[in-house]
């Protein structure tokens, strides 16, 4: 399995998480000039911008070490185009992380938010 099917398969897996929680899924992979977002959900009347790590050990740490400084910018910018567009700027928000490791989902709520990277 290559790198991208194995990170497919952990969006897939994160979003039937969701799912079972009771979040309704509005975009995946949304994509802009600025950066990626894995998933955006709506649960209650929160609208969550998820980022999602897989990995296949701990070799390298949690999967959610990756989600540094940068890339929660990169999200964050994302985050504020979708906004935008979909005219939601009051809209009540949440930057979430969901790790996967073999036999684990881990869901990071309010892992970062916009404040910590302005």
């Amino acid at each position: 399995m290559n790198k991208r099917q194995f990170g497919s398969e952990g969006e897939a897996d994160a979003r039937a998480y969701l799912q079972r929680k009771g979040a309704k899924i509005l975009e995946t992979n949304y994509r802009r000039p600025t950066g990626e977002i894995d998933i955006i959900a709506r649960h209650k009347r929160v609208l969550l911008f998820v980022e999602v790590k897989r990995r296949s050990s701990l070799r390298f740490g949690r999967p959610s070490e990756a989600v540094d400084r940068a890339k929660q910018a990169h999200i964050l910018r994302t985050a504020q185009l979708y906004l935008q567009e979909k005219r939601l700027q009051d809209a009540k928000l949440r930057f979430d992380i969901i790790e996967i490791l073999p036999g684990e989902i881990r869901h990071i709520e309010n892992a970062f938010d916009a404040t910590a990277i302005q």
